[in-house]
């Protein structure tokens, strides 16, 4: 899960979605007619489909990468109106491997293809048994990207209609519009978004590829994406890891304060290191390096510096790439120096190379409260120089079939927009409108508490489900209980995005199916952090030897 300020927006505060670069790809569905049509309505016609693979498309593919695509029903209950295809990436395993081992790195919203491409010689050991396989779930990347539009479908100004900017009707009023903005430009993949139809392409996916069992090893978002698949198909469940172990339980609202708070937690012990260097941007004194963190979220906020990608980069674009880099101490280095290159030189491309070398806008709160304080070292950040935006990506033409999105057409705002549409999917709570009216102020105040610079950003993520449909209640309710294989859960102690609490709390719900490896070390996930955790993982997909449940990995192993 990658998700995605002592500033203090009222409790009037609306959020709308960031001014993106281009149109969003609306997905398309099929005619009524297939319907009619017996065989386009049997779900089990695309279980027996083969993928055909070809080169990737695309800069600095690596060689051995090959890529293909999986057609999954729209809507499983009309398996007949509609399809969509889902990008998928492999490499060959060495020798005879037994089968493939399917891989996803988080999100919710996280594209798994580009993952594979850039990430995949950390797994070479796996491929001494497995062909390694990902994938871009429905409605990220490839796979009939979801979208916000280009933020022309809401109003940016409170004022504009003439709006109070202290009545929290506002907020609703704004609310509404963000949510119809995602609906309209979203296309007919939107309402069929979320976990448990992503575990239902999981299942198609594992039979094209002609296993009989799903290996798997999902990460982060991943173990929840596991977890859905392994209650829908508990006779498909292979060896299967799950590793930085998501809740299952807490609503939204929880999860947003835990995921605040860890990250504050993290950033605070980022900033203790950074100011022990001569090269740090805050100087030397880490209370002081806080409140200059806070200080500059606000100013870009209020000043947005124009980026090679002609979108204006804001305090939210920086909050989210300072959470992305946070997740290991060893991209520290990298974020300091990219701070460096913001600070002093009011340069973006660093803290955008944090997210992957892209611009990957997000969703920040709406502000009514007037001019921010801005501290005067960061005004000179905004460059007199002019910058042109570049011209919108046109949508693709309406057909019968979504096919897959050329990489350059993927709208600039697929993974908050699909972060969101999972997220909100998969929960059946949703903000009221007389708890925004009433309680919005007390949440801005939790939130702000368990973090000034993340709070705001994750509050927004929350209120966002305002408007859409309800949640399904399966993940909370119908996830329990597995009576499957074992399933190795690792928790990592001192994890910023999923708590160790997590960890326990999900094997209790799993039953007697999950084993817990408990990592003492710290950063998001332990597979690539720890060597302990590394071996334990491969023994157990490679040959199936199990650790013995509650046993651990030390902090420096």
């Amino acid at each position: 899960m990658r998700s995605t300020h002592s500033r203090r927006p009222l409790a009037g505060a609306a959020v709308t979605v960031l001014a993106l670069l281009a149109a969003g790809l609306p997905a398309t569905a099929a005619g009524a007619d297939d319907d009619k049509d017996d065989k386009r309505s049997d779900p089990s016609r695309f279980h027996h489909q083969k993928i055909k693979w070809s080169k990737c498309e695309g800069m600095e593919m690596p060689e051995d990468l090959r890529c293909g695509k999986v057609t999954v029903p729209l809507d499983y209950s009309r398996p007949g109106a509609g399809t969509l295809d889902l990008a998928v990436a492999r490499i060959r395993g060495t020798g005879d491997p037994r089968g493939s081992l399917l891989l996803n790195f988080g999100g919710p919203g996280g594209p798994g293809v580009p993952e594979l491409a850039y990430s995949g010689e950390d797994f070479m050991d796996l491929t001494k048994g497995y062909d390694l396989v990902s994938f871009d779930p429905r409605g990220v990347g490839r796979s009939s990207p979801v979208s916000c539009g280009d933020g022309t479908d809401t109003a940016l100004e409170a004022t504009d209609d003439g709006d109070d900017a202290n009545d929290p009707r506002t907020a609703l009023r704004q609310l509404r519009r963000a949510a119809a903005a995602c609906e309209k430009n979203s296309g007919p993949v939107l309402p069929h978004i979320g976990t448990r139809n992503a575990a239902r392409d999981l299942d198609v996916l594992r039979a094209a590829l002609g296993d009989k069992k799903l290996n798997y090893l999902g990460f982060s978002y991943g173990t929840r994406l596991g977890a859905v698949y392994a209650a829908q198909f508990p006779d498909k469940v292979g060896r299967m890891v799950l590793d930085g172990v998501d809740t299952l339980t807490e609503p939204l609202t929880e999860q947003g304060l835990v995921g605040a708070a860890g990250q504050q937690t993290a950033l605070e012990d980022y900033l203790d290191a950074c100011t022990e260097e001569l090269t740090c941007p805050f100087g030397q004194d880490s209370r002081s390096a806080r409140e200059q963190v806070v200080a500059l979220v606000e100013s870009l906020d209020e000043y947005p510096v124009p980026s090679d990608f002609g979108q204006d980069f804001t305090g939210q674009h920086l909050v989210g790439a300072i959470g992305h880099a946070l997740y290991s101490e060893q991209m520290w280095p990298l974020l300091t120096q990219a701070l460096n290159m913001l600070v002093h030189d009011g340069d973006t491309r660093g803290v955008m190379a944090l997210t992957g070398g892209g611009f990957a806008p997000t969703i920040t709160p709406y502000r009514v409260s007037g001019p921010i304080r801005t501290s005067a070292p960061y005004r000179s950040l905004v460059p007199a120089r002019p910058h042109e935006p570049p011209e919108p990506t046109p949508s693709g033409t309406p057909t019968p079939h979504a096919g897959l999105v050329d990489a350059e057409k993927i709208p600039p705002d697929n993974y908050p927009a699909a972060l969101m549409a999972i997220n909100c999917a998969d929960d059946p709570d949703r903000p009221t409108a007389a708890r925004i009216t009433d309680d919005l102020e007390e949440l801005r105040a939790a939130y702000e508490d368990a973090s000034p610079v993340f709070g705001p950003y994750r509050l927004t993520q929350v209120l966002m489900c305002y408007g859409r449909p309800a949640g399904t209640d399966f993940v909370r309710e119908e996830v329990r209980d597995l009576d499957t294989p074992k399933v190795l859960l690792v928790g990592t102690r001192g994890d910023p995005a999923t708590p160790y609490r997590w960890t326990v709390e999900t094997a209790k719900r799993l039953g007697s199916s999950a084993v817990v490896l408990d990592n003492k070390g710290t950063g998001h996930t332990g597979y690539g952090s720890s060597k302990c955790v590394h071996t334990k993982v491969d023994d157990f997909l490679l040959f199936g030897t199990l650790p013995d449940d509650g046993s651990s990995c030390g902090a420096d192993d």
